[in-house]
């Protein structure tokens, strides 16, 4: 019970020196490995979040793990991230593996009930965005959508698109 507070000056300056590294290696690697890396979350990119910090936190606190191990899993998951982010770009069914589509909640002056059931999304919720976004009613919006980060976007009345930015969503019915 001695070392709750303090164990020895040779393991603090280990736990200041193996976070800094890591640290300063993790940041590194994630500004190579690119942008999306960084970008808003899907629930794969979470779990990769979780991860690394996990690993982090590995480096900093476990006396067992050499800094070039824990190195070494940073960039493994940074890696598959990388790897299945590209190849999600590239195949319909890897994207659909680890990402989900944005989901249609409100259309046209209707809540889509079952829809906002199934994302666990309140009526409270919607009502929260739109004033927000300074909406004093919904009259003039023609939907809402939760996004695959979990972000509400809230879609105007659309006059005369000809490309819309809603051919990817999900209706449930």
């Amino acid at each position: 019970m001695e070392t709750i507070w303090f164990d020895n000056w040779a393991s603090l300056i280990r736990t200041i020196c193996l976070t800094t590294l890591g640290y300063a290696a993790m940041v590194l690697i994630l500004r190579i490995s690119g942008k999306r890396t960084l970008s808003k979350m899907n629930a794969f990119d979470f779990i990769v979040t979780i991860a690394l910090g996990s690993c982090l936190a590995t480096i900093a606190l476990n006396k067992n793990v050499p800094l070039a191990d824990g190195v070494t899993a940073i960039l493994l998951f940074i890696s598959f991230q990388f790897l299945l982010t590209w190849l999600s770009v590239r195949k319909k069914t890897i994207k659909k593996l680890i990402t989900s589509s944005p989901s249609l909640l409100f259309y046209k002056g209707e809540f889509l009930y079952r829809a906002m059931k199934k994302e666990r999304i309140t009526v409270e919720e919607i009502y929260s965005k739109g004033r927000q976004e300074g909406m004093a009613s919904l009259d003039e919006v023609d939907m809402i959508i939760l996004e695959t980060t979990g972000d509400i976007t809230i879609i105007e009345k659309a006059i005369g698109a000809k490309k819309s930015t809603y051919e990817d969503v999900k209706v449930t019915t």
